[in-house]
């Protein structure tokens, strides 16, 4: 059977409705949600893999970070890879490694082992996670591409709120099976972007790489990176060097793009006043939903009492939400302006996100979350897809690829520092997310602090955007037959 799918001409752009539209997006959704889901899973298995493979505290972190960092690290990377050599190539590749790997993990027999694996699911990821976006943006009709988005953003949402059942039924079983299900998921994804997904580059991409850019880069998310992850356990000086050099990297990275011809990033990108509006948004928006989540999910176990499936569940109104409501809000957006639906949007998730600061101390379901959770779903279905359209809108098609790996690393960075970051800044320390006295004031501190940060992603899309509908910018068409 052929591995090369038929390259669509630039006229047939696919329609969000059409057989071949759907089944593009399923591609990269199931692609995207075979790594959300596998997180979620991972963190469920992870006590039943410390006394399965003898491992303690520090061993099942790195199981969480290797993954993550070496994510983080190349994911911008990944996303100018597709661009240059082939969107739909390096997604299948992204997404066939991720299933090679998930076995490397399933017969891992040290810890050590696994955490190696995971850190090669890490690279592969991050192939895969700008390169759905890429492929949205680069293979839809402009009118289609939000709600493309918005639909992909609310299906994501399944894999996000079916994490704790799923991962708890497999564990069950053994934790091996956390990693098992990924196999014949990515090579049904492999298949289907062999077959349905046009291929899409950017025809005049400069075949040479960025050596340095590429490089500063890898230093300066990854020093980053490492540095927050390792920082609570290791206060001192080793932290702040890391951190400092990898800050000293990204500076490196922003002198070396200015002045490159094969720039990886190139500094046009934040000419635009858009692309470089909707990436601060990213940020605190972004900061401030991983916050808030990780404090809320704390909150309920070490407060009230609440097992951790339990917890993990109560999120599953937000998803629900989004998963009903995203894909139809990012097809009004697309058809009008998505500022409105942004600044409400952000405004709607913080109220739900104050609703939460002020549950009670023996928290109830029905009146202390649904309330607020429901909101915060209800704010992320009016702001992501805009907001993920706006972006990728804003640079041309040609560099859709690199686009949605600078927005990612944006996102990324964004809840690595505000989960490093805000513990010790509403004075949690330790072991102190355990001590239900402790961790009840800071719950409520942090809770405002997101809240904050959301309004002022609110008062950044009021000022930076315009009340328009959105365009892509003006450089020559994408030629989508890959030539």
């Amino acid at each position: 059977m052929s591995t090369q799918a038929p390259e669509a001409p630039h006229a047939e752009l696919l329609r969000m409705k059409s057989h071949r539209g759907r089944l593009v997006l399923a591609t990269t959704v199931l692609g995207s949600g075979i790594a959300l889901l596998d997180g979620t899973v991972v963190n469920v298995a992870l006590p039943t893999i410390g006394r399965t493979l003898h491992a303690d505290l520090a061993g099942l972190q790195w199981v969480v970070n290797a993954y993550a960092l070496s994510l983080a690290a190349l994911i911008l990377l990944g996303g100018s890879l597709g661009d240059r050599f082939g969107r739909r190539r390096m997604y299948a590749v992204g997404v066939g490694g991720f299933g090679i790997a998930s076995i490397l993990c399933a017969l891992s027999p040290t810890i050590g082992a696994l955490v190696a694996a995971r850190a090669i699911q890490g690279v592969c990821a991050a192939l895969l996670v700008p390169g759905s976006l890429a492929i949205l943006q680069a293979s839809f009709r402009r009118e289609d591409r939000m709600a493309a988005i918005g639909a992909w953003t609310g299906l994501l949402g399944v894999a996000s709120a079916s994490g704790p059942v799923v991962g708890g039924w497999l564990v069950e079983r053994s934790w091996t099976w956390a990693f098992w299900l990924n196999v014949p998921l990515s090579a049904l994804v492999v298949g289907l972007a062999a077959t349905v997904v046009p291929e899409s580059r950017n025809p005049w991409s400069d075949k040479h790489f960025d050596v340095r850019g590429v490089l500063l880069a890898v230093l300066g998310l990854g020093g980053v990176t490492y540095a927050l992850t390792i920082v609570a356990a290791h206060p001192g000086a080793w932290p702040l060097v890391l951190g400092a050099a990898g800050l000293l990297a990204l500076g490196g990275f922003v002198l070396v793009e200015r002045s490159s011809p094969h720039a990886m990033v190139p500094p046009s990108l934040f000419r635009n006043r858009v692309f470089t509006t909707i990436n601060l948004v990213t940020l605190v928006v972004y900061a401030g939903l991983a916050a808030a989540l990780l404090f809320l999910v704390l909150y309920l176990q070490t407060v009230g009492g609440w097992s951790a499936l339990e917890a993990g569940a109560a999120t599953l109104p937000l998803s629900l939400v989004m998963l009903t409501l995203a894909g139809r809000f990012g097809g009004m957006a697309a058809r009008s302006s998505p500022k409105p639906f942004m600044v409400g949007g952000t405004l709607v998730a913080a109220a739900g996100f104050a609703l939460l600061a002020f549950a009670s101390t023996d928290p109830l379901f029905l009146t202390d979350i649904l309330p607020g959770i429901t909101l915060v779903g209800l704010g992320l279905s009016l702001t992501v897809a805009p907001l993920t359209g706006t972006v990728l809108a804003a640079a041309p098609d040609e560099l859709a690829g690199t686009a949605s790996g600078i927005n990612n690393a944006v996102s990324r960075t964004a809840g690595l520092l505000a989960v490093a970051a805000l513990p010790p800044l509403v004075g949690l320390r330790g072991e102190d997310y355990a001590n239900a006295d402790v961790l009840a004031p800071a719950y409520r501190t942090a809770m405002l602090i997101c809240v904050g940060l959301l309004l002022v992603g609110s008062a950044l899309t009021a000022v930076g955007l315009k009340d328009e509908k959105p365009a892509c910018a003006e450089l020559p068409h994408l030629d989508l037959t890959g030539r």
